[in-house]
């Protein structure tokens, strides 16, 4: 019995009805005969430069014998204190992900007798619709124009939320993994429209800290309709810690703390979130970083002969024609990338953006891919 159990648990067992993520798998890696340490990884996106300084010296100093505060104070201090609003506008949460399920939970329920329902514009993060399904909810795709640059028809989807009336509805900004990011005009309207039938409107916006000339949003969520996603580990590259926000009204703030369990963000989480908030040029230089990095990948990967549709974010679509078969080739080469078929787009994979001598290892696996094709 016990070896049966160290077989499953030691090989690929996935529920198939969870989510796709990005982000290397070390099973895969490990039947092609491919060391993790030696793969760059292109299918998370991350910030490129690496955590700040102070986390590392944050951690060494964290005093793991105690218990982590369960209600994240100083943290949410922190984060109130840098986003200008009351603590009582501040969840924190075992990544953003964890809060998008809190927000399920809560707020995707049969008390009215009626089933549960999320609007989710698509195509998008899987977890909206992961954390909606396990609830019991339906689910309302309203999908963009299939063609870049990704628009969706708000006249249209404004109708399907008035008629359907939506519990929760999920969009995110800039949106992943199209890149599209919507001005404040489109989503302050959302808001009122999404309000006008007493629903909640999720904005995910983990990767908005990493647009250049974004917006803030705080506003529309002081509306008192409208939840804000944040994911500091996207932000500051604190990927293994876990770690991400909400903003919204303290009666929402509340409601998804009745159902977070105690301690569900660590110890190295807390102390790492308060630490890198410190650091006001970090941000700043992260999207210089990021600018230049993806410009000399949409001009080198536009050479190659590839179409690659405008992004506001930290990684890029491609148009590959077949993006099971590149991801396939690309990791043969020590590259991981991410096919898009499980959004729903499967001619594109998308491309994080990292340090520019990785950017220049990537292109060189592609020209030699394309190379090795011409001459077969």
């Amino acid at each position: 019995m016990t070896e049966s159990l160290f077989r499953e648990s030691s090989g690929t067992v996935q529920n198939a009805n969870r989510p796709v993520h990005g982000s290397i798998n070390p099973s895969e890696l490990r039947a092609l005969g491919l060391n993790p340490n030696d793969v760059l990884d292109f299918s998370a996106s991350i910030n490129p430069l690496g955590p700040p300084d102070s986390v590392t010296h944050t951690i060494i100093n964290t005093d793991i014998s105690k218990y982590p505060d369960p209600e994240c104070l100083q943290l949410r201090e922190a984060i109130a204190n840098h986003v200008n609003v009351d603590p009582s506008f501040v969840i924190a949460g075992n990544g953003s992900t964890e809060i998008i399920h809190l927000l399920a939970r809560a707020y995707l329920n049969f008390n009215s007798g009626k089933r549960p329902t999320s609007a989710i514009f698509t195509p998008t993060y899987g977890e909206y619709r992961g954390a909606s399904e396990l609830m019991g909810a339906s689910i309302i795709d309203l999908p963009c124009n299939p063609k870049p640059p990704f628009l969706w028809d708000f006249d249209d989807i404004y109708k399907i939320i008035k008629a359907n009336k939506p519990s929760l509805t999920f969009i995110c900004n800039p949106n992943n993994p199209t890149g599209l990011y919507l001005d404040e005009h489109i989503l302050s309207t959302l808001a009122s429209v999404v309000a006008d039938i007493k629903g909640l409107l999720i904005i995910d916006e983990a990767y908005s800290n990493l647009v250049e000339n974004r917006w803030d949003s705080i506003g529309i969520a002081q509306k008192g309709n409208t939840v804000l996603l944040r994911s500091m580990t996207k932000d500051y590259s604190l990927t293994g810690i876990r770690i991400g926000y909400a903003i919204g009204a303290p009666s929402i703030i509340s409601d998804l703390s009745a159902y977070q369990p105690d301690w569900s963000v660590n110890s190295f989480a807390q102390e790492a979130g308060i630490a890198v908030l410190k650091d006001s040029d970090y941000l700043a230089r992260a999207r210089h970083t990021i600018n230049t990095n993806k410009n000399y990948l949409i001009s080198s990967l536009t050479d190659l002969g590839f179409s690659v549709p405008e992004s506001n974010a930290n990684f890029l679509l491609v148009n590959t024609g077949n993006a099971e078969a590149w991801r396939a080739r690309l990791i043969t080469k020590g590259i991981v990338v991410r096919d898009c078929t499980s959004f729903g787009i499967p001619d594109y994979i998308r491309i994080g953006i990292r340090s520019l001598g990785d950017c220049e290892k990537l292109i060189w696996a592609i020209s030699e891919i394309i190379k090795d094709s011409t001459t077969m």
